[in-house]
């Protein structure tokens, strides 16, 4: 008889044991829950700039997926950092996402303090990528070529706008025209909106920005776009001719956008926003809106953009570091 209680007793136990282990093994209470409020994405540029255009597009798409208003806000500053690490201090719950660009692969290296390691916050989705696109005012700068650009140049050094500092119209333009053709170009940041404004204002003569902003201005023949940064020829612009094509073989200089969350961002939350990212990237609707304003969508899964991010603090270092370039 003790026997027979001894056995029903383990039995008990090892029932409330297996209930433990299921319990473990599922999702967080907070996470099967998520969301049950609004999320908010903090862009970290200005109204208007390629990664708020992308974003807000997106944030439409996304609020059935998720039952939630997605709501957007710009937090721009040093370069995209003040929002990094707005979003770095925030609760890793969910809820509030970083929408940043190639900006965020290059800061920890360029500025003496980011604020932040590119390690400090989880990948959550790759957006899409842009080339970036050189313009010239047509009065000011009455080019039709990269080299006709730099035969000017040589004769008389130009200012260039670009997207700010330490992005890729900056560091592909500094690449391209010192390094390169050396030509001693005078760099003069701006936002990227406020670069395209700039060269149409006649307060620069060239710009270097990312092409959604830039697109709406070229149509209308405000400026000459003269060359791309892809390593082929874009489809908004099939008869401008990469800087590849026009003497540089090999050179590509490429923007892309991506949301990050805080580091501790539980797993299952992070794979279900990345699944709906991807989802909405891939609807007719939304990739028909994307490819009207520049943009190439690029879903991948959070591994594979996580290998992508590494690979791409390591090439950005290694640039800015041959640049002698660094902001404080």
């Amino acid at each position: 008889m003790r026997i027979h209680r001894k056995i029903a007793h383990m039995r008990r136990i090892l029932a409330a044991l297996l209930g433990v282990g299921i319990t473990l093994g599922a999702a967080p209470p907070a996470a099967a829950q998520w969301p049950d409020r609004p999320i908010r994405i903090l862009v970290a540029f200005p109204p208007g700039a390629s990664t708020d255009v992308l974003v807000r597009a997106l944030g439409q798409a996304l609020t059935p997926a998720f039952g939630q208003p997605v709501v957007v806000e710009n937090r721009p500053g040093a370069g995209g950092n003040i929002a990094t690490v707005a979003v770095r201090r925030a609760a890793p719950d969910g809820y509030t996402l970083l929408a940043h660009s190639v900006a965020y692969s290059v800061n920890p290296s360029l500025y003496r303090n980011a604020g932040y390691a590119a390690e400090d916050l989880a990948p959550i989705a790759m957006l899409a990528h842009t080339p970036n696109v050189i313009t010239v005012n047509p009065t000011m700068m009455p080019v039709r070529s990269l080299a006709a650009l730099l035969d000017a140049g040589r004769a008389q050094p130009f200012n260039y706008a670009s997207s700010g500092t330490g992005t890729t119209t900056h560091l592909g333009m500094e690449l391209l025209l010192r390094s390169l053709a050396r030509i001693d170009a005078q760099h003069v940041p701006f936002g990227p909106a406020q670069a395209v404004t700039a060269v149409v204002a006649g307060q620069a003569p060239v710009a270097s920005t990312s092409l959604p902003p830039a697109l709406p201005m070229i149509r209308d023949g405000r400026i000459r776009a003269i060359a791309v940064t892809s390593a082929a020829r874009d489809a908004a612009l099939p008869d401008v001719p990469t800087v590849a094509e026009q003497g540089f073989p090999g050179f590509e200089a490429l923007t892309w956008f991506a949301l990050f969350a805080p580091h501790d961002t539980p797993a299952p939350i992070a794979d279900r926003m990345n699944a709906a990212i991807n989802a909405a990237l891939a609807t007719p609707a939304l990739r028909e809106r994307l490819d009207m304003m520049g943009f190439a969508p690029a879903p991948m899964s959070r591994d594979a953009f996580a290998i992508y991010l590494r690979a791409e603090v390591t090439k950005w270092a290694e640039v800015v570091r041959a640049s002698g370039s660094t902001v404080d």
